[in-house]
C-alpha cells in the first residue's frame, strides 16, 4: 500500500499536479479583474462557460475569504479586500501613482497642502502617491505608508461607497477607536456621518485622527474593482473651515482628471 501511494505521488509530481479548484478560482478572479464593468453571477457563468451552480459555489468560497466582494446593490461582483491587500504589495499600483503624480502636484500647488492618492481595503488604506506641501511645516508620509481604515476621512469615504446595510454591518461589527477628543466613537453618530458623506460626495476629518490636523477625502473611483481615494491633509491653522469649500472644488476637479487619465470606473 505504501509503495502504491509513493508511485501515485511520484506520478503526480512528474506530470505536474494541477488543482482544478485553484485553476477555476484563478480564472474567475482574472475575469473579474479584467472586466471593464462589474459582473453579475449570470455574467460570470456565461463568460466562463460554467453552470450557475458551479459559479455560485466558487463565488461563495471566494466571498468567504474576502477575495471577492459584492457591490453596493449586492448583485455585482468585484475584487475583494484580500485581493486589495495583495495588490498593496504590487509595483503596478505604484506605477499608477507615477501616472497620477502630475495631477497631485497641480492640486498641491493650487491649495498649498499635502495631497495623497491611495488604495482602500476593509482594514486599511495605503498611499501609492504623494505631493508634499512646499511649506516648511507640513504633513508628510511616503508612498507605501499604511493607514488604519477607520482613521479620519478615509474610512468615511470607503463606507459611503457601500450600501447602507453593508456600511451599518461593518460599523456594528467593530469597535470605533478613539484617536482624539473629536473622534466619532458612537456607532449611531458614525452611521449618520457616513450618510452625510454619501450625500455630499466627500468626507471631512476635523481633527478626528490627529489633534490640530484636518483632512478632506473623496472617492476617485475604482481600478478593476479596487477603490482609490484622493485626500488633502494640513494643519487646522491653515486649513481653516472658511477655505474648505474652495479646497473641495479643487479636489473634485483633480479626481475627475484622475478618472480620465487612469481609465477609472466612478462610483
Amino acid at each position: 500500500m505504501l509503495n502504491k501511494w509513493s508511485d501515485m505521488k511520484n506520478n503526480a509530481l512528474s506530470v505536474g499536479y494541477q488543482a482544478p479548484a485553484v485553476q477555476r478560482a484563478f480564472q474567475l478572479l482574472k475575469l473579474v479583474a479584467e472586466s471593464p464593468a462589474e459582473q453579475s453571477l449570470s455574467d460570470l457563468a456565461r463568460n466562463l462557460g460554467w453552470s450557475k451552480s458551479t459559479t455560485h459555489g466558487l463565488i461563495q468560497s471566494l466571498l468567504s475569504v474576502g477575495a471577492l466582494e459584492q457591490g453596493p446593490l449586492g448583485k455585482k461582483i468585484v475584487l475583494g479586500p484580500a485581493i486589495v491587500e495583495l495588490a498593496f504589495q504590487s509595483w503596478n499600483y505604484f506605477q499608477v501613482g507615477d501616472k497620477a503624480r502630475p495631477i497631485l502636484e497641480t492640486l498641491r500647488d493650487e491649495i498649498g497642502e499635502t495631497v495623497f492618492l491611495g488604495v482602500l481595503g476593509r482594514s486599511r488604506g495605503i498611499i501609492v502617491a504623494t505631493a508634499e506641501s512646499r511649506k516648511s511645516l507640513k504633513i508628510s508620509a511616503p508612498s507605501g505608508t499604511s493607514i488604519s481604515l477607520l482613521a479620519g476621512a478615509l474610512g468615511k469615504v470607503y463606507l459611503a461607497s457601500l450600501s447602507q446595510d453593508q456600511a451599518v454591518r461593518f460599523i456594528q461589527e467593530r469597535e470605533l477607536p478613539r484617536y482624539t477628543e473629536k473622534t466619532i466613537t458612537d456607532k449611531n453618530d458614525y452611521v449618520a456621518e457616513i450618510n452625510q458623506v454619501r450625500q455630499n460626495g466627500y468626507a471631512v476629518d476635523d481633527e478626528e485622527y490627529l489633534p490640530g490636523v484636518r483632512a478632506i477625502a473623496i472617492s476617485v473611483g475604482n481600478r478593476r474593482g479596487l477603490p482609490l481615494a484622493l485626500w488633502v491633509v494640513g494643519f487646522a491653522g491653515t486649513m481653516e473651515k472658511a477655505v474648505l469649500p474652495n479646497f473641495i472644488l479643487h479636489i473634485q476637479k483633480a479626481a475627475q482628471n484622475l478618472q480620465k487619465i487612469m481609465d477609472l470606473k466612478g462610483d
